[in-house]
C-alpha cells in the first residue's frame, strides 16, 4: 500500500525540512511550502489527500488557507500545528473542517498517529466516493 502525500507548510523552514525528512523516513512523499497562499497555488497543481499547517503565518494564514481548501478540496484533512494555546481558536478549527489541531513543538509521534488517522479517513472516503 503506498502511503499518502503531505503538504507541509509553516514559515519556519527548519520545521518543514525535519518534518519532510523525519516523514520520508516512514514511507510519506512531502512537498513544503512557507506560507498558504503558496499551499494553495500546490493544491491547484496537485491536490494532497493530507495538510500539515501552521496557524501563524505572514500573508495568509493557516486559518484562512483552511477556509479555502475545505471549499476547494473537501476531502482533504488538513491538520493544524500552533505554537500558541488556544483553545477557542482549536474548536473554531475543527468547526471550519480541521482533521485535528496540535501544540508545537509537536510531539513526532503524536503526529504521525493524527497523520496514519487522517490517511485511513481519506481512503475511506474515496472508497466511499467510488461507490456512490
Amino acid at each position: 500500500m503506498r502511503l499518502a502525500r503531505i503538504l507541509l507548510v509553516d514559515d519556519e523552514e527548519d520545521v518543514t525540512r525535519i518534518l519532510s525528512k523525519r516523514l520520508s523516513r516512514r514511507g510519506y512523499t512531502c512537498t513544503t511550502t512557507s506560507n498558504g497562499y503558496e499551499a494553495l497555488e500546490a493544491m491547484a497543481h496537485e491536490p494532497f489527500p493530507i495538510v500539515v499547517m501552521d496557524v501563524k503565518m505572514p500573508g495568509l494564514d493557516g486559518m484562512g488557507a483552511l477556509l479555502q481548501i475545505a471549499e476547494r478540496w473537501p476531502g482533504t484533512q488538513v491538520i493544524l500545528l500552533s505554537g500558541h494555546a488556544d483553545m477557542q481558536l482549536a474548536v473554531q478549527a475543527m468547526r471550519q473542517g480541521a482533521f485535528g489541531y496540535l501544540m508545537k513543538p509537536v510531539d513526532f509521534e503524536e503526529l504521525l498517529f493524527k497523520i496514519e488517522d487522517a490517511a485511513a479517513q481519506s481512503r475511506l472516503e474515496r472508497s466511499a466516493n467510488e461507490i456512490s
